[in-house]
């Protein structure tokens, strides 16, 4: 293709819609290294001890629709994002889920009463260690796998980005957590790969996840896009930065 048709080719990339967290128009183009944990599979057993469960900022509810076999009697998920909140509801609410719009926050109040539930759920979202233990039940889990704060780094440096929260990191939230009144039952870590096969794919997901360049468009950032398409084409591929963690805390 000439540079005409490549332009052409991001552009049509950019204006591709995306729903809730659902990245599987990348199938086989948008791939990640394979955790040493299952997060969904450690879910669906504390789903089985547990009466009720929150999941935050749920996105379109597409993780939590995944275990609907094992929810317990009470299900309720947060989240703040506009059209992910209304897709949530149409999809959870048939369902007896409890959708409520709440901040994806560090420091705002969860608005649940003390002790509530005895399953909290986090994944990939902020979180208020005080809030989280103060809703929790005694006796009742946290569980929260998050992306570490300089996720994709060397990605975000071919735009001239830096990461916005780089001390987002499990040594920065195992004491935070702990300062809250919680037990820490398991913490893991992980190291890896983010690899795309094409410069498109890497056009759609950062239209989709805007807080890794903000105020990205194709035609803002044509050289930038350039510089990747050269390194692909000169064979080192597109494998950038990768890290998560995984905390399980309870509350005496």
């Amino acid at each position: 293709m000439n540079r005409t048709e490549i332009i052409e080719t991001w552009l049509n990339e950019e204006r591709q819609p995306f729903i809730g967290w659902d990245f599987s128009y990348l199938e086989g183009r948008m791939t990640e290294g394979q955790l040493p944990w299952s997060y969904l599979h450690r879910v669906a057993e504390l789903m089985q001890r547990s009466s009720s469960v929150v999941d935050m900022d749920t996105g379109g509810g597409e993780k939590l629709l995944s275990l609907r076999n094992h929810w317990p009697t009470k299900v309720v998920a947060t989240e703040d994002y506009l059209p992910n909140f209304e897709l949530a509801i149409e999809r959870l609410s048939p369902l007896g889920v409890k959708v409520v719009k709440a901040p994806m926050s560090t420091i705002a109040p969860m608005p649940f009463a003390d002790n509530e539930f005895d399953l909290v759920l986090n994944r990939h979202a902020a979180f208020n260690p005080s809030e989280v233990a103060r809703v929790l039940a005694d006796g009742g889990t946290f569980l929260t796998q998050q992306v570490h704060g300089m996720w994709a780094w060397d990605l975000q440096a071919f735009f001239y980005a830096e990461p916005q929260w780089p001390n987002s990191t499990a040594e920065k939230y195992v004491p935070m957590l702990k300062a809250a009144g919680l037990t820490i039952a398991n913490v893991q870590e992980w190291e890896g790969n983010l690899s795309f096969t094409d410069v498109g794919a890497i056009v759609y997901y950062l239209k989709a996840v805007p807080w890794e360049v903000p105020g990205f468009t194709v035609e803002t950032y044509l050289p930038s896009l350039f510089a990747l398409q050269e390194r692909l084409e000169a064979g080192d591929g597109l494998d950038f930065y990768a890290a998560k963690y995984l905390i399980e805390a309870r509350k005496s």
